[in-house]
């Protein structure tokens, strides 16, 4: 009989078809005060990190946009005005409950935003369509990182860039209380407002699974971009990585 592949939920491993399944119940819970709880979890700085992501973006007028993971929209909001009426901005998200709430946000600020709600592992979008990928604080929570990487590159355009923003490995002299703010008052913050722990203590150890700064580059390059290179940002608690599809 064949064995069942495994894979990690947090710090417990569990089977890889159970993952999405476990996955979807975390953001089904946290999807109603998920900006609340971010500006809360991050002092606003997610704000900030995702502005900076933009500027990096260098998005023109015309520029066709892929934002996957997209959450309550904060990114696709932002690049929707910069590609202008030439342009696209198509928003995805595996989780419905999420897109609906980036598309009530979208549309309370008077964008038409295309939602699609799909599996980053296989997006329903030809080949090199689109100038930019982008993946905010998406992709730690993916299955298998190896394959939403490769279908990241097949839609892009040659030239076009990735652009994955994800908590990463900080500065070795905050990580002892970085740890301990994000397993104590984490959960904490997340029984208080959103009335869900264990969502939030499934995330912090899922940051703790996901590869850190070198190791992501590598699976950027083995997925076949060119020109890696990461940000870090507030000491390496997140950090922005972006590649380029050179063929």
């Amino acid at each position: 009989m064949e064995q069942e592949h495994t894979t990690h939920f947090g710090f417990e491993t569990v089977p890889e078809t159970e993952k999405a399944r476990r996955v979807a119940r975390v953001f089904d819970a946290v999807a109603p005060r998920y900006d609340v709880m971010n500006d809360l979890m991050s002092a606003g700085l997610h704000r900030v990190w995702k502005a900076f992501t933009v500027a990096v973006a260098g998005v023109r007028p015309g520029h066709r946009i892929l934002d996957i993971a997209s959450g309550t929209g904060d990114l696709a909001r932002a690049f929707a005005p910069r590609v202008g009426v030439s342009g696209l901005v198509v928003a995805t998200d595996i989780n419905g409950t999420m897109l609906e709430q980036g598309r009530a946000a979208l549309e309370d600020a008077g964008l038409c935003v295309p939602v699609t709600q799909c599996d980053a592992e296989r997006l329903p979008f030809p080949d090199a369509t689109f100038d930019r990928v982008t993946c905010a604080f998406g992709l730690r929570n993916m299955t298998h990182k190896d394959r939403a990487l490769a279908e990241f590159a097949r839609v892009l355009r040659p030239g076009g860039k990735v652009m994955v923003l994800e908590f990463s490995r900080p500065w070795a002299p905050l990580r002892g209380a970085y740890d301990w703010y994000s397993f104590n008052i984490l959960p904490r913050l997340g029984r208080l407002v959103a009335g869900d722990a264990d969502s939030y203590r499934y995330l912090a150890e899922s940051i703790r699974k996901h590869p850190d700064q070198a190791s992501l580059k590598s699976m950027f390059e083995q997925a076949g971009f060119a020109h890696v290179q990461w940000y870090n940002l507030s000491a390496g608690v997140v950090a922005l990585h972006v590649g380029v599809k050179t063929m």
